[in-house]
């Protein structure tokens, strides 16, 4: 099989595609056949030693694929090879990656494997954030930065799904467009000059008293207090990412509008509350096998263009999950 691989994390330029041995599943794996993986901005971070975790090497970056299954290892139930799934994996541009039993999904007829290849983590987290971490009740308002990326993205759909009224704000005249596709109610452009006195007027066309009472916020750039100043009594910003900055927040804020700041951690999710993750990944792959919700496809590369993938995941200009695509 074929293999994104490098064994130092300066540049881009040190990965090649190299011939190795499809590996073997042991007891608990599976053998996945990779038919697209996820290219996301933390995983060019991963790639460039940039993270705050540096991989071991040689590294193929690459944790979340759609493909089939291959071959099971011992003690696996419930999966066969043919099966449909996704998966999280370490190694996933590669033509085959194994994964514990325990982090493979079947997945449904309609799921094509480049929606399935950005689906657990982002969906995972817009519900896990939206439902637990904010508590959000049919009829709010929630307002969504980085909307037309892959998190944000399932943050408009999850919201919708539950009821919300959704503003978007993203950066582009194109990226507001697709927010909108999606199911936005509204949107917003990102340039920080004038931009409290927009979403003011912005919301003065809602029937909804013109508050926001919940942000999801992967971004956390210079609209972070702003947002947060937006807020109604009792409203929730969400804290999903950093990808503009680390900033500070005035500690008065919170208590003067009874608003909260909340982390959300889907890995720690996953780990300390796995039960409740499982239930909520059988509920949104049911929206979808029910046709109530259809993740968009975001752009693909072939697989000899990873190199490209991961510079364009850099930029922050992808609209949806970017992905690898390889040959069914």
């Amino acid at each position: 099989m074929r293999r994104v691989e490098a064994g130092a994390l300066n540049s881009i330029a040190d990965y090649r595609l190299i011939e190795a041995a499809p590996p073997r599943p042991g007891p608990g794996q599976v053998l996945i056949k990779v038919g697209a993986c996820g290219v996301g901005y933390v995983d060019a971070l991963v790639a460039l030693g940039r993270y705050q975790v540096k991989p071991p090497l040689p590294h193929t970056p690459g944790q979340e694929v759609g493909g089939r299954v291959e071959a099971i290892g011992d003690g696996v139930t419930g999966l066969a090879p043919g099966d449909r799934v996704m998966a999280a994996v370490r190694g996933g541009f590669a033509e085959c990656a194994l994964a514990p039993a325990q982090a493979v999904t079947r997945i449904p007829d309609r799921m094509t494997f480049a929606q399935a290849a950005g689906f657990r983590v982002n969906y995972l987290t817009a519900l896990h954030g939206l439902a637990d971490r904010a508590a959000l009740k049919p009829g709010e308002t929630v307002l969504v930065f980085g909307a037309a990326g892959g998190v944000g993205s399932a943050a408009i759909q999850v919201a919708k799904h539950l009821g919300a009224r959704v503003i978007a704000a993203a950066s582009t005249d194109a990226k507001r467009a697709f927010c909108a596709d999606i199911g936005a109610d509204l949107t917003i452009d990102t340039a920080p000059e004038g931009w409290r006195d927009r979403l003011k007027a912005l919301l003065g066309k809602t029937s909804h008293g013109g508050v926001v009472d919940v942000v999801f916020d992967p971004v956390c750039g210079p609209l972070f207090e702003p947002a947060f100043r937006s807020l109604a009594w009792n409203g929730r910003h969400l804290v999903v990412g950093f990808v503009g900055g680390i900033p500070a927040l005035p500690v008065n804020l919170p208590l003067m509008k009874g608003a909260a700041l909340t982390g959300v951690d889907v890995r720690q999710f996953l780990l300390f509350q796995p039960d409740l993750a499982a239930k909520h990944l059988t509920d949104l792959l049911g929206w979808v096998a029910d046709g109530n919700l259809t993740p968009p496809e975001g752009r693909a590369f072939a697989f000899g263009e990873f190199a490209e993938a991961l510079e364009f995941a850099l930029t922050g200009g992808g609209m949806g999950k970017t992905v690898l695509h390889l040959p069914d």
